[in-house]
């Protein structure tokens, strides 16, 4: 690891002094226009993000590139775990996804360039394809956002905004250099953007390499059988990935056009004694002779999104449409292993590879248009969207059969501004959904007993099925702004449809050990919440509280059953798709406090209580729910003459307990956990260079994340991690 650092920082060095040069270059070449880079935009988007809390009812958190270059984790979704509310449901060190309040899955969405990312959300095992370099602002939604997004936004939505437009006349970029120790990662990110008057473009690539990830243990207890780790690495857990980005287009006075285009492609190993083989078959050997290889089983992944905005102001209205299409090509790689009665050695003739365990393939158009415009006091949006996608499947082993599926959706928005203090909210949407399954059969034969005679046949695992869903959704909010105090109160409901694994999964999750059969007639989930919000700002101090109380009259979730399953999943225990009523509330609190003008300390804290209250497991939470936790923070940010924006911080999480849980989940421990950080930017010439170091878990502490994805097997979150990232900006005058 010390030449791997090593190499880092002689490769930003480098780099450091070609930019220089480059700069000099420029600075001597004629010119008849100088620029200067000034750093107004964080203050302009400061001040929007003030503007935007004060007058919209909704709980809203927005973070921009800093905060994210500050809290760099392995992913998007893990550097925004600091914020109150907000969790992940890891998987590895390079892949999560979000969990809001204690929602995760299809219940939130994820909004890219005002584009609504479309995956395989619906797997605890996949991650966001996200590359959150590319990201620059990010708007983080609590609670239902139905009315705005449509099904899926019951339990929030996470907004990734468009980056903002180059200045005019200018030509420049940035490199981006990411060193981890914990997995040995290197990571880089180049970012290119010119524009003249109207024309512009902004490009980035983005490429990652990281190694098994290491635990501070050397025995991992998967269920009964003892699983000892070389070197604490958790075996085949490294990964690459390479992404691109392009964003081009017009921007003129009363007309904007942008396209947007990116590739994400990451490979990924599954921690190998954790992936439906038996634990003590894994070649340990093989395993443990490169922590950088990926063997069996691993994923592949590709994420194509394509993307056109356009807005134009006709008198006082604001139309904007926008064009998608994506593309989520999955696969899952596993050595053949026969269950039930699949047959001992893989045919020869079959039409997917022997190692090929599963197959996703994702197309989806979508459309969408609006209409913003003033009338007096009101600010009303009316706006239409739909979205087809069609999806294949693929491999020798069936969970969720191949579907389409159709959604339209038609809403209108109004703002009221009754004077400098008082704005009311309201929203009505009318949805429709409309999702059609096809019908799959085993590729081996199982013996069926009729009237007392057995015979072999193909069995049945889905039927054709076509299912239509429609639903009103509203909200009603008020604000309420004094000079240092706001108060905010938003009621709505929200809708979802059921996704395919639900209403018609047959088959084996490998990764829980567990046979998962949906229910076809389950109905759309709905959603009623009530928010809170108190927020106090003065020169030295402000807080803000956000409560919530949440009713679902029918949710949505996997019960386990006392059945085991013979045909396909060798005795695995058989897991039913129900729906109960459940009752929801909780909060966050977050407050700061300056000492003195260059230190503060700040607290935020989080709690969530869910209770199911019909159906077989009444009493019972619901599963993936985070316990209560605080986070305290000492923030130091001297003045130094040669440094700009310099900082030092150090927070401790205390995680409590979770005893509140759905079998078969296991009660988890408190926690306390230490981070630091500290950076600066770096005055050279006319350009800064941020660096910025992290110490995750300072003291290397063994504790377990109720959320991860490898909770259930008692594994550990990760050991001590260095974190050291640089972001060079470069600019040449035109």
């Amino acid at each position: 690891m010390k030449n791997a650092l090593s190499m880092y920082w002689k490769y930003c060095f480098l780099l450091s002094g070609l930019l220089v040069s480059v700069e000099a270059f420029s600075q001597n070449q004629p010119s008849e226009k100088k620029s200067e880079i000034k750093e107004l935009e964080e203050v302009l988007i400061s001040n929007t993000v003030q503007k935007r809390k004060k007058e919209e009812s909704l709980n809203v958190e927005t973070v921009n590139n800093s905060f994210i270059q500050r809290n760099l984790g392995g992913s998007l979704m893990q550097s925004l775990q600091k914020l109150p509310g907000v969790k992940t449901i890891s998987i590895g060190s390079g892949g999560s996804k979000p969990l809001i309040r204690g929602l995760s899955f299809n219940q939130v969405i994820v909004v890219e360039n005002g584009l609504k990312h479309e995956g395989q959300q619906w797997g605890a095992d996949h991650g966001l394809e996200i590359d959150q370099y590319a990201v620059n602002r990010v708007e983080i939604i609590k609670g239902p956002s139905s009315f705005i997004y449509g099904s899926d936004a019951v339990g929030g939505a996470i907004n990734i905004k468009p980056l903002p437009l180059p200045s005019q006349s200018t030509f420049g970029g940035s490199f981006d250099l990411t060193g981890k120790s914990n997995n040995a990662q290197f990571g880089s990110s180049i970012n290119l953007f010119g524009r003249n008057k109207n024309w512009f473009f902004d490009s980035r690539v983005t490429t990652m390499d990281y190694g098994d990830y290491r635990v501070p243990t050397d025995v991992v207890h998967v269920y009964s059988y003892a699983v000892p780790l070389y070197k604490n690495h958790l075996r085949n857990t490294a990964g690459k990935e390479l992404d691109f980005h392009l964003s081009t287009g017009y921007s003129g006075e009363h007309f904007k056009s942008v396209f947007y285009f990116s590739n994400v492609h990451t490979k990924s190993g599954f921690f190998a004694n954790a992936h439906g083989l038996e634990p003590r078959n894994v070649d340990l050997e093989l395993h443990d002779k490169s922590s950088r290889d990926i063997l069996m089983p691993y994923q592949q992944v590709n994420h194509l999104k394509v993307s056109n905005t356009t807005s134009f102001q006709l008198g006082n209205h604001a139309f904007e449409t926008q064009i998608g299409f994506q593309n989520n090509f999955r696969r899952e790689y596993s050595h053949y292993v026969n269950h039930g009665y699949m047959p001992a050695i893989y045919p020869k003739d079959m039409y997917a590879l022997k190692d090929l365990e599963r197959q996703y393939d994702k197309d989806v158009w979508s459309f969408s248009a609006k209409d913003e415009f003033r009338l007096n006091r009101h600010q009303i949006t009316v706006g239409t969207n739909i979205a087809g996608q069609e999806n294949a499947i693929g491999g020798w082993s069936f969970l969720i059969p191949a579907f389409t599926q159709f959604n339209a959706g038609l809403f209108a928005y109004d703002k009221i501004e009754l004077n400098e203090k008082w704005f009311l909210h309201s929203a009505i949407r009318y949805d429709y959904g409309k999702i059609k399954m096809k019908s799959y059969y085993d590729w081996f034969q199982s013996p069926v007993s009729e009237n007392n005679q057995t015979q072999m046949q193909y069995l049945q695992r889905s039927q054709d099925l076509t299912k239509t869903f429609n639903s009103f959704t509203w909200s009603v909010g008020a604000n309420y702004n004094l000079e240092n105090l706001s108060l905010k109160a938003n009621v709505g409901s929200s809708f979802r449809m059921p996704i395919a694994k639900e209403l018609a999964s047959n088959g084996i999750n490998y990764h829980y050990f567990r046979f998962e059969k949906g229910n076809p007639n389950l109905d759309a989930e709905r959603s009623y919440q009530l928010d809170l919000g108190i927020e106090w700002n003065q020169q030295n101090w402000s807080f803000q509280l956000t409560p919530f109380v949440n009713y679902f009259p029918n949710f949505i979730y996997l019960n386990p059953t006392s059945a085991h399953d013979i045909y396909y999943g060798a005795g695995n225990q058989v897991f039913e798709y129900e729906q109960s009523k459940v009752f929801r509330y909780g909060a966050e609190f977050q407050t700061r406090y300056y000492f003195l003008k260059s230190l503060s300390a700040e607290i935020g804290a989080e709690y969530l209580y869910s209770e199911q209250k019909s159906g077989s497991k009444k009493g019972y939470t619901l599963p993936f729910s985070p316990p209560p936790s605080v986070l305290f923070g000492l923030n130091y940010e001297p003045q130094i003459n040669f440094l700009k924006e310099p900082y030092f911080s150090v927070d401790y999480r205390f995680t409590a307990q979770q005893n509140n849980i759905v079998p078969p989940e296991k009660k988890t421990a408190e926690s306390h956990v230490f981070n630091l950080a500290l950076g600066s930017k770096v005055k050279t010439g006319k350009q800064d260079i941020s660096i910025n170091i992290q110490i995750q878990n300072l003291f290397n502490t063994k504790y377990l994340n109720h959320t991860s994805f490898y909770r259930l097997i008692e594994l550990p979150e990760a050991g001590r991690n260095f974190i050291v990232s640089t972001k060079i900006p470069f600019s040449i005058s035109r």
